[in-house]
């Protein structure tokens, strides 16, 4: 097999220093905006954001202020050094950008680091005197001073050595005289007390996960993606040291890899000369650690191919990059894309392969928290957030930005903004928490728009996560058992609950999820956490976030005869959590229907929903002239209500009192009069026929209570008030109301199921109506001589359809089973029929 040729680099990286050392001297900002211009081969344009104030050059201050140790991380834009070149050479001759500094350093990112590092160190100045008379100054300053003095010494040695040599020889020898003198300079990121990182330019596009190849090794790339883990902070050993015991000398070792051997003979000329072989002993304290951080980066559900998964890719974070990434968290991560060998065994399963990594340099995250929304307010935000909190119907206005693409639902999305703004935590003296999360289900019929609804208040959350029931189990939701790859111990992942901490989890699907899976909602709508007890692991887990959940029906359509628990099939112990519930049923109506049609053939025809310009002609010229609100307003307008902390006066308090009082008052004559109705055994409120009263889970509790107060607060902080005022909790009333009248929406005397007009109000009587129709069909299609049967399951199902329960047909069955009508087997699965019935058309 023949050699490989040997390729030599083109790369001068001397000289590169010096191009470095130029613009770290010479790059100096001004404040404001400035615009550079371009060569037409250059296609990358070009507007620098410049921060006011200093003058001078902008990394040499920010080298004096790491030499004071107040910062620990040179950042270096790719911007600024593609400014510094175009200005620095006057536009003559015109360079395209392939050739610049700039470029190199995006596609050798891992070695301009270092030629950055060496630049540093010779420009890096003298620590200004209140640093160094700081008593709060860092141990090891100590240590490295003496490390440097020591350096500075030994350098001294070798350079009057080489000057001896030279007199003496009249060559030059340095390497030789520094192995004739022994010695041994410290390795230079050892006294290195900062780390460079590369922020990318501004137009560097985010790509997914999928897209970044073997070809990009090496770059610098932007990666878009959720993070689903970040494991714990851990030093990382880059450099080891040695402590001899035979001769005193202090040896170093650059850990570069993963796994490293360590040193166990001491290497030094004095040991060597007296064959001693001395031992090594590990000082930590003479090493250098890194902090590092490892964090898991799934790809977006937008960027995943059809048919395809999402993949992971993972992330090293060492010093100032970490603690920045939360799970839960959407973000562009910059970084070193490099290829890593498996350790261990997995290295003999894995051969020739490798895995891969990105070494991080810059983070933005996508979505800000709302206190970093607050602080980033600029002077056109906040003068259109005055603009709107001085609107008498701010509620009402912000509560149209909510899906403006969807037509009507006004109550509902002012319930959903109330979600968004959501009230206050209570603590109390004794510990215990008084969650201030509303938590809100949508139901009714499909076609409603409840997805979308969903996925928009999802996206507006700084921390909104988006699921399925079916898609999330149990494990899914709350916390699953995972083996970290760094350390090989059981750790806890987040699920979606997790995840959604501090925020607010959509839920949909809500009616498909497993039994078992729904015990883990309980928990955390009410205590706001997550008991886990899992692999050895016993904690409990923090899950103060609000559920937006959504059900649909069980036969596809809401039947108006059946109960809201019979439709959506759901315990009535897991819906009462809920603050508010809203029933969405599509009702044909001409008004509505036009109007809806208009407003999607609107949006359908210009990519985008009608604003109050467009609508002027028929919704006044005092809405025409209203402002837009935009996706970003609305945040920075929830931001500001969030910051609010109203309180509740007493004369309010005793009117949330009064009106709890009325509303315990109405559900107890709504249960006197349920019972006084009562027809075999069978209450209205079960039926739903002929029934004034609501349903089991629109009942008075004192869950509502603390409903009311919720929301009222949370309507007060959106009309920027200090205190909770009686208009506040009348719109909380009205709100419940409105859902409750939603649910008690079952039209009396309407028709059935298979078109037919209710006779009759026994429902032991309609229901044997049911059978007898039922089994005249049978007959018609098969002529047999023997006794006629029906099906169990199949009458069950007509049954509920009609509007009744199980209880219903078993007490039907047992009276007429008494008379000898019929017979039901022991096993409840044929019903027989010892005469024939007359049917009934």
């Amino acid at each position: 097999m023949s050699a490989l040729a040997a390729i030599r680099s083109v790369v001068d990286y001397d000289s590169e220093v010096g191009k470095i050392t130029q613009f770290m001297e010479k790059f100096v900002e001004s404040g404001g905006k400035k615009q550079v211009a371009v060569d037409e081969d250059d296609s990358e344009a070009m507007v620098c954001e410049l921060s006011p104030g200093e003058t001078r050059a902008k990394y040499v201050n920010m080298l004096q202020r790491v030499a004071d140790r107040t910062e620990d991380t040179v950042e270096i834009s790719l911007d600024d050094v593609r400014a510094f070149e175009i200005e620095s050479s006057g536009g003559h001759p015109p360079f395209a950008f392939a050739s610049s500094l700039a470029y190199r350093i995006e596609n050798n990112a891992k070695c301009y680091g270092e030629l950055f590092s060496r630049a540093i160190d010779n420009l890096i100045p003298e620590p200004s005197e209140s640093a160094m008379q700081d008593p709060d100054a860092d141990v090891l300053d100590v240590l490295f001073q003496a490390r440097r003095d020591r350096d500075r010494r030994d350098r001294e040695v070798v350079q009057a050595a080489e000057q001896e040599i030279i007199k003496a020889m009249g060559t030059d020898a340095e390497g030789a005289s520094k192995q004739a003198l022994g010695v041994d300079l410290f390795p230079a990121i050892l006294t290195r007390r900062y780390s460079v990182r590369f922020v990318p330019r501004a137009n560097q596009a985010a790509q997914a996960v999928r897209d970044i190849g073997a070809s990009q090794i090496g770059h610098l790339v932007t990666v878009r993606g959720i993070v689903t883990r970040v494991s714990d902070i851990r030093p990382s050993m880059i450099v080891a040291a040695y402590l001899c015991d035979s001769c005193g000398c202090e040896v170093f070792q650059e850990v570069k890899t993963r796994q490293f051997t360590p040193l166990a003979q001491c290497q030094s000329p004095r040991c060597t000369e007296n064959r001693s072989r001395g031992k090594l002993h590990k000082q930590t304290r003479g090493s250098r650690f890194l902090r590092f951080q490892e964090v898991k980066l799934q790809e977006m559900t937008d960027q995943v191919p059809m048919g395809d998964i999402p993949r992971t890719l993972t992330i090293h974070c060492y010093e100032g990059s970490v603690r920045k990434l939360n799970p839960g968290d959407v973000a562009h991560i910059t970084g070193v894309f490099l290829p890593q060998p498996y350790t261990g065994f997995r290295a003999l399963r894995a051969g020739l392969l490798a895995d891969t990594l990105l070494e991080a340099h810059h983070i933005r995250p996508l979505k800000r928290r709302y206190d970093q929304l607050a602080s980033e307010l600029t002077p056109e935000l906040y003068m259109r957030l005055a603009q709107l909190s001085r609107d008498p119907d701010v509620f009402g206005r912000v509560s149209r930005a909510i899906a403006p693409e969807i037509f009507g639902h006004e109550d509902v999305k002012k319930a959903l903004l109330l979600l968004l703004v959501g009230a206050p935590t209570k603590h109390t003296k004794d510990g215990m928490s008084i969650r201030g999360d509303i938590n809100i289900c949508l139901m009714g019929d499909p076609g409603v728009a409840k997805s979308q609804l969903l996925r928009f208040v999802a996206k507006v959350a700084p921390r909104g996560v988006y699921t399925t029931g079916r898609g999330s189990s149990g494990v899914g939701l709350t916390a699953a058992v995972m083996r970290d790859s760094v350390t090989g111990e059981m750790v806890l992942e987040g699920g979606a609950l997790v995840l959604a901490d501090n925020g607010i989890c959509a839920i949909d699907e809500f009616d498909k999820m497993d039994e078992s899976d729904r015990t883990a909602i309980h928990e955390v709508m009410e205590q706001q956490t997550i008991s886990i007890s899992k692999a050895g692991i016993t904690t409990t887990l923090n899950a103060r976030t609000s559920i937006l959940a959504a059900a649909n029906p069980v036969r596809s359509r809401y039947n108006p005869r059946m109960t809201p628990e019979e439709n959506i099939n759901l315990p009535a112990a897991l819906l009462s959590r809920f603050d508010v519930l809203f029933l969405m049923l599509d009702r044909p109506n001409h008004d509505d229907d036009l109007l809806l049609a208009r407003h999607v053939a609107w949006v359908h025809a210009h990519g985008r929903h009608p604003t109050a310009a467009d609508l002027s002609g028929t919704a006044g010229d005092a809405t025409a002239n209203e402002e837009e609100i935009d996706m970003e307003l609305l945040r920075h307008f929830i931001a500001g209500a969030r910051a609010r902390n109203p309180v509740l006066p007493r004369t309010v308090a005793d009117y949330v009192v009064g009106a709890y009082v009325q509303l315990r008052q109405q559900y107890k004559l709504a249960l006197d009069s349920a019972a006084s109705r009562r027809v075999g055994g069978r209450s209205s409120i079960d039926t739903g026929i002929g029934s004034s009263s609501r349903s089991n889970i629109g009942n008075t509790t004192p869950r509502t209570l603390l409903a009311i107060l919720r929301l009222a607060q949370a309507r007060a902080r959106i009309r920027g008030a200090d205190a909770v005022g009686t208009e506040d909790v009348d719109e909380a009333l009205r709100l419940m109301d409105a859902a409750h009248v939603t649910l008690d929406s079952q039209p009396t005397g309407s028709s059935g199921i298979f078109g037919e007009r209710q006779q009759r109000s026994d429902p032991v009587s309609s229901i044997f109506a049911i059978m007898t129709r039922q089994l005249g069909t049978m007959q018609a299609v098969s002529n047999t001589g023997s006794m006629p049967q029906l099906n169990y399951s199949d009458v069950l199902g007509r049954v509920r359809d009609a509007g009744f329960s199980e209880a219903d047909l078993s007490r039907c069955l047992q009276q007429y089973e008494d008379i000898n009508i019929l017979q039901v087997n022991l096993t409840r699965t044929r019903i027989t029929f010892v005469s024939a019935p007359a049917t009934t058309n």
